[in-house]
């Protein structure tokens, strides 16, 4: 929070519903002044009890492969690596909040 989302005036966690995810647990990792600032910056957004966290994983893995991959033989693991970040940054830009959007609406 420190360097990628420095300058987000919120970050969305989405997270299973471990006891853990909770903004207690910054104050047992940071000093209070610390703790307070991404507590006061963070929101949790837990998955559904009955769901899996790796269900997101999955979907994106899953959009991933048809959006960006598909039909494709990439031979070199950097051109890989280029083609998926071009994906993922186009993603982020284009459909921002629409699926945290959806499951906060839960």
């Amino acid at each position: 929070m420190d360097t990628r989302y420095a300058s987000c005036e919120k970050v969305i966690f989405v997270c299973d519903n471990l006891n853990t995810h909770t903004k207690g647990a910054f104050y047992e990792a940071f000093e209070p002044q610390r703790a307070r600032a991404y507590a006061q910056k963070v929101q949790f957004c837990h998955t559904p009890k009955h769901g899996s966290w790796l269900n997101i994983a999955e979907n994106e893995l899953s959009a991933m492969t048809r959006q960006c991959l598909h039909g494709r033989r990439i031979g070199e693991l950097e051109t890989l690596r280029d083609e998926v970040e071009a994906w993922s940054k186009d993603v982020n830009s284009t459909q921002k909040g629409h699926i945290l959007d959806r499951l906060l609406t839960q």
